[in-house]
């Protein structure tokens, strides 16, 4: 379900977010469904389980997670939020594209790029 990198800069509860973000976004955690517990997480990954709380706090905070009282975590997905983090990537994206053309790369390389990506997708 979820793996972790060590050695990877961010904090561990960051990565946890990240990834189960990802996987509410991509569907393999579909709206409405139940997320592990923070006791089966935190023993499935091996770390504390205040980590995973704190992951489950910050997706609910984002709108991508609620919690029902004595029943856990739910991944949900409502629209708002997913134009709301649109918003938040693309403006990253607009840094990055100002950075690599400040680089030197053309604008049709970058376009070029997306494309491949595009591609690989499929």
């Amino acid at each position: 379900m979820l793996s972790l990198n060590y050695r990877d800069s961010r904090p561990i509860y960051e990565q946890v977010r990240d990834g189960l973000r990802r996987l509410i976004i991509t569907g393999a955690i579909p709206a409405g469904d139940k997320l592990p517990s923070v006791r089966a997480m935190a023993g499935q990954l091996a770390i504390n389980p205040n980590t995973i709380q704190r992951a489950y706090e910050s997706l609910e905070q984002e709108g991508y997670a609620y919690s029902v009282p004595g029943k856990g975590s739910f991944a949900s997905l409502p629209q708002d939020v997913t134009g709301k983090r649109r918003e938040e990537l693309l403006e990253k994206l607009d840094a990055i594209v100002q950075e690599l053309a400040y680089l030197g790369m053309a604008p049709a390389d970058i376009a070029a790029r997306c494309a491949a990506w595009k591609e690989d997708a499929k």
